[in-house]
């Protein structure tokens, strides 16, 4: 029996140690894992952020009216110039950093926002930030143009 037990633990004394390697190795996985998706995550919210207030903006932006030709109802009752000073207003005053645009055709605002999210992860390689854009775009029409049920 003692020769059982010999050669049993000489056995395991050849292996010692291999466990903590694997181990150490699915823990480093594990944590890089966790760290995409945390960072991504981060991503996501900072590019649905910059979405919403970039179709914040465009709304604001596609409701400046030019009151005077809408009295009197003559037919450009969007003045796009406001809407164009409307739309940047809102994102300085929401503290995003974008740009508003009037389409080549005159019928659309768009607006585009750069903002960045920090990491948690990614900053142990350097990632401090991730930059992300968001858009959004408003139709400017002036009356209604087809009708529905």
């Amino acid at each position: 029996m003692n020769w059982l037990r010999a050669r049993l633990q000489r056995a395991t004394d050849a292996e010692a140690g291999s466990v903590t390697v694997f181990v150490a190795i699915s823990t480093l996985g594990l944590l890089l894992l966790v760290g995409l998706v945390a960072d991504g995550g981060a991503k996501l919210r900072a590019t649905q952020r910059a979405d919403a207030t970039a179709a914040e903006a465009a709304r604001a932006g596609g409701q400046a009216l030019d009151l005077a030709a809408a009295v009197a109802g003559t037919h450009d009752r969007v003045d796009r110039a406001v809407a164009t000073r409307a739309a940047q207003a809102y994102l300085d005053t929401a503290g995003a950093t974008g740009t508003v645009t009037i389409s080549e055709d005159r019928t659309r605002l768009l607006v585009t926002v750069q903002d960045a999210a920090p990491t948690a992860f990614l900053g142990l390689i350097g990632i401090d930030r991730v930059t992300v854009t968001g858009s959004a775009q408003a139709a400017l029409v002036d009356g209604i143009t087809g009708g529905g049920p």
